[in-house]
């Protein structure tokens, strides 16, 4: 029973916390001008205290592309990517976390009873798993946090592929928000290309892998293979 208690005073405090963040954004008028242009402004009125107001915001709203483009031009491309990561990163770890303290039973309603699948899944190969759907949208973001949450994903190694996962993405709207700056040069109409490339890969991949096709691959791994995670 203490234990219980301790457990929804853990979930209750992760989601009191989340929720006062997301009301004081909205309230401090982050989201007044929710372009790129407009949130770049947002975060350098902050002056030094820039990177931690936006890191809290990716944290709150991680895979925001328009954000992350507000990252790059605020920060450039190195230490844009530097602090996109780590919101990012954040983010996942909070998702987990809540999930795991929350419970089969809330979470699984939000992943519409495809937790089963998910725990085979992570089971036969879940770095894998997590690393192919961080690559491959076919989940929101956040739902493959949770998902994982509940499941025997180590946070290592579930981190770990997250981190990797996403790689891609953040370099690519980093660069894109860097590079705006200078809309007339060689190097953003690249970056647009580069977007542009990933855009069409990724809408191809979705249409030729589903979510249980992805599935039923990792399932039929070997029993003989090496797991990643036990």
């Amino acid at each position: 029973m203490k234990r219980l208690r301790q457990k929804n005073f853990i979930s209750a405090a992760f989601i009191l916390i989340f929720g006062l963040v997301w009301y004081l954004s909205k309230r401090s008028g982050m989201f007044a001008d929710p372009t790129a242009e407009g949130l770049r402004s947002y975060i350098s009125s902050f002056g030094v205290f820039g990177p931690i107001v936006y890191m809290a915001m990716f944290s709150v709203i991680p895979s925001g592309s328009v954000i992350a483009i507000a990252g790059g031009m605020a920060f450039g491309m190195l230490w844009g990517t530097v602090y996109t990561m780590i919101g990012a990163l954040i983010g996942a770890t909070v998702a987990f976390y809540i999930s795991r303290f929350l419970g089969r039973s809330v979470v699984e309603k939000l992943i519409k009873g495809k937790i089963q699948k998910f725990d085979e899944g992570i089971e036969k190969g879940g770095f894998i798993l997590i690393l192919i759907l961080r690559l491959i949208p076919l989940i929101p973001f956040n739902v493959v946090s949770c998902g994982a949450g509940l499941t025997k994903s180590k946070y290592t190694d579930y981190i770990l592929s997250t981190a990797i996962g996403i790689i891609p993405g953040v370099l690519v709207f980093t660069n894109l928000g860097d590079k705006a700056l200078n809309v007339r040069s060689s190097e953003f109409c690249l970056a647009i290309g580069i977007l542009a490339l990933m855009v069409i890969v990724s809408i191809f991949l979705k249409k030729r892998y589903s979510f249980d096709e992805l599935l039923m691959r990792v399932l039929r791994k070997p029993e003989g293979v090496k797991q990643t995670i036990t």
